[in-house]
């Protein structure tokens, strides 16, 4: 039976490491990069060796090429006096690819999670409060996903911030294109609690 060399094994075994990626598409990844010219295959390489020089904003704990990362040194963004709170990464980014909010972030780490060991000081939260009492945050926007923990995490956050800042949460329902008889209980009942009126 045929067997690959040991270097293709081995970058299948390292891109079969990546959330979503199984063995039969690391392996039709790798052959496909074997079609690629020696200078395409060093680039790539060095885009991935790039990111040992990633590191955290010290300010909202977004990835950032600085010690503050882009949005948080946009003079523009801080002085809308908004921060959006996130449980992680993945959702920041998610909110600027609409393209629709102007203000900073602020990214927690996850949620409160007492049967995960997850309490108040494993979160961001210090580093939040720190941020609002220093700069001239007004609003603050909960954009953390509806669960208990959720739920739990923006209750506490409510409480330890200064009762003269506004908090908004997000609101939650009906994509865009459902339909209703498709909707499990809980979208449905957090649709009816976040009703506008017309």
């Amino acid at each position: 039976m045929f067997d690959l060399p040991d270097s293709i094994k081995e970058a299948i075994a390292q891109l079969s490491r990546i959330p979503g990626v199984g063995e039969k598409t690391a392996t039709r990844q790798v052959l496909a990069l074997l079609n690629w010219r020696a200078e395409e295959i060093k680039d790539f390489s060095q885009s991935f060796d790039d990111l040992l020089n990633i590191q955290k904003c010290e300010s909202c704990g977004m990835y950032a090429d600085e010690k503050i990362c882009s949005i948080c040194s946009s003079e523009e963004r801080v002085s809308q006096g908004t921060i959006c709170v996130v449980e992680n990464i993945i959702d920041a980014l998610a909110i600027e690819k609409s393209d629709n909010y102007q203000g900073t972030y602020h990214i927690l780490g996850g949620v409160l999670n007492p049967l995960l060991g997850i309490g108040p000081n494993e979160l961001n939260l210090d580093l939040l409060v720190k941020r609002i009492e220093s700069h001239n945050v007004k609003n603050i926007i909960l954009a953390i996903n509806p669960s208990v923990e959720g739920d739990a995490t923006c209750s506490y956050i409510r409480q330890i911030v200064s009762q003269d800042i506004v908090i908004d949460r997000i609101g939650f329902g009906i994509p865009v294109g459902g339909s209703l008889e498709y909707l499990d209980g809980l979208t449905i009942s957090k649709a009816l609690e976040n009703r506008k009126q017309m």
